[in-house]
């Protein structure tokens, strides 16, 4: 008799859970009863993750590879085989591929036909998984064939031997041969071949020296025509290379017919400038040249009409400014010829100054070298005119001053003086000299307290004065950055009123600007015919403005005064 039962996995998960389970037969009659064996029954499965992976790799010719594989867990346990480019890998078929105990795959010695893609497959009963492809490339290194035999003694008394890159040659991103793969030996006396000269060789020598006569003949003849054209010309004229190739002469025309030396030269900034790139080291023997602090060019300012020292004022004002405006980096510039001053010099230098601003360029003797002449123009600009970007608790400590034409070629350092505002204490500002490049984009050029031999620019800051010498001219101003709560900054309120006053209403302007000549001078101006009064305001981060009035000439100051302290 035979009995058979089928159960499914819904009824047995149903009553015994997910856990393994046995069955058992058992047969009974009057006799008596009999069991079979237990069966024991499992859920089969196969997770989907492999528990290691093979990595590519690149190895070289002849090298052993190892590939790990580490199968997903499943009942049964899964098998192992191995595909190279979706083929089954036989290690019987290939004795130089071996599978591990653990499932690993061995190359012996890798072959340059080894290169592929290496798949672990894991199965069992249930499913089929596939590891991610790894990439095994073989390398091949070149390496050298032999010498070749030395070539036969050549004319020159050399010969050669060579050897290639093919034993094995590169392949498959491998490294080139290192070293020559050519040789050469100067030759013995005995093996070199002699060789007598004949009419050929006396032809080539006579052909060699008549061009080196005809060379030569050409060369005193050019000499001749510079030594000749150089005496027929004054040595104060600027020819065209007054500067590399930024400024072109556009016209040559003496000023005056009595000084038919001077050359007006018109900057033209539309190609690229080649300025000077020099050195500041003739400003550590200055003082054998001439005093910073009691030279006679660098005293206290005249607030005169007379702004050139050492040189010759170039025409009409209003000629010089709209030459200078028609130029695309002069655009930014004053319009008005008040705030600008300009003049042509020589290698005997010279000084210009703005009246009543505290402004002025030194030029040193030899500053323009000998035979040229330059026409320097030197201008203040107007806040309003130009933005200075500033960041963070940066300040402007200084007018923003224009000298120029930029570019010219300077031997030694000019000198720009001006105002500035800062309590000058190095160790509470971070001071820094900032200048406009062509672009109009502006540049940290110098950080004062750390100058450099190698830098062009080299800054002196007095009490109320900055000197700054540089070999290029251009449009730099000063800006300063707090690094303690005591830095103070100058500030100079202006207090502007009638000199009369026949009424009780009284009408006054009041204005707060930085501590420097040219604002004070600018403001002046503006409300022009009032009386000014002045106000000094040093502002701290610390302290209180403290205020330092200043008497006037108007009899109604006592009143002003007293209401002040009140406030």
């Amino acid at each position: 008799m035979q009995v058979k039962i089928d159960i499914s996995r819904q009824q047995v998960e149903k009553i015994f859970g997910l856990e393994d389970y046995w069955c058992q037969c058992v047969a009974w009659s009057t006799t008596g009863t009999q069991k079979s064996q237990k069966a024991y029954v499992r859920i089969a499965y196969l997770r989907k993750n492999f528990e290691e992976e093979p990595l590519g790799k690149e190895v070289a010719l002849d090298q052993e590879v190892l590939l790990r594989c580490h199968p997903p867990e499943g009942v049964p346990t899964a098998e192992v085989e191995w595909q190279k480019n979706e083929e089954l890998i036989d290690p019987k078929a290939d004795p130089n591929f071996f599978i591990t105990v653990d499932h690993n795959l061995i190359i012996k010695q890798a072959r340059l036909a080894d290169t592929g893609n290496y798949t672990c497959v894991a199965k069992n009963i249930v499913a089929r998984r596939k590891s991610s492809s790894a990439a095994v490339i073989v390398y091949v290194d070149g390496g050298w064939s032999e010498w070749s035999k030395w070539s036969a003694c050549g004319t020159d008394c050399t010969m050669w031997r060579s050897r290639e890159c093919t034993q094995p040659a590169p392949g498959t991103g491998g490294k080139a041969c290192q070293g020559l793969d050519l040789q050469s030996l100067n030759c013995t006396s005995e093996q070199c071949p002699q060789t007598v000269s004949g009419a050929e060789d006396v032809a080539l020598y006579v052909g060699i020296v008549a061009v080196a006569l005809c060379l030569t003949l050409l060369l005193v003849v050019l000499v001749l025509v510079y030594r000749r054209k150089k005496a027929g010309l004054d040595a104060d004229v600027a020819d065209s290379s007054i500067l590399t190739t930024g400024f072109q002469p556009m016209s040559i025309k003496p000023t005056k017919p009595e000084n038919s030396h001077l050359l007006t030269i018109q900057p033209d900034l539309t190609t690229t400038t080649t300025s000077y790139q020099g050195t500041l080291r003739s400003r550590h023997d200055m003082a054998q040249k001439f005093s910073v602090s009691n030279g006679p060019l660098l005293e206290p300012l005249p607030n005169g009409s007379q702004t050139l020292h050492n040189g010759k004022l170039p025409g009409e004002p209003g000629d010089f400014v709209s030459r200078l405006s028609s130029q695309s980096y002069f655009k930014t510039l004053p319009r008005d010829s008040v705030n600008t001053s300009y003049g042509t010099f020589n290698f005997l230098g010279g000084r210009l100054t703005l009246p009543n601003t505290g402004i002025s360029l030194l030029i040193p003797p030899e500053a323009i070298p000998r035979g040229k002449i330059y026409e320097i123009y030197l201008t203040v600009q107007r806040k309003e005119d130009l933005r200075l970007p500033l960041a963070g608790c940066q300040t402007l400590l200084s007018p923003v001053v224009s000298c120029g034409p930029p570019g010219v070629v300077l031997t030694r350092p000019v000198i720009i003086s001006m105002d500035h505002c800062s309590d000058a204490c190095p160790e509470n500002w971070a001071i820094r000299l900032k200048k406009q490049s062509y672009e109009g984009s502006w540049e940290d050029v110098l950080l004062l307290g750390e100058e450099l031999v190698s830098e062009p620019y080299y800054c002196q800051l007095e009490a109320e004065t900055c000197r700054v010498f540089t070999e290029q001219l251009g449009r730099f101003a000063l800006v300063g950055e707090s690094l303690s709560m005591v830095a103070a900054k100058r500030l100079k309120l202006l207090l502007f009123a009638p000199a009369y006053c026949s009424t009780l209403e009284y009408t006054i302007r009041v204005y707060c600007t930085d501590d420097t000549q040219d604002l004070i001078k600018v403001n002046t101006a503006q409300v022009f015919p009032f009386e000014p009064w002045y106000l000094s305001v040093e502002f701290s981060q610390l302290l209180r403005p403290s205020l330092t009035l200043a008497r006037g000439l108007d009899p109604h100051f006592g009143m002003l005064e007293k209401a002040l302290k009140k406030q």
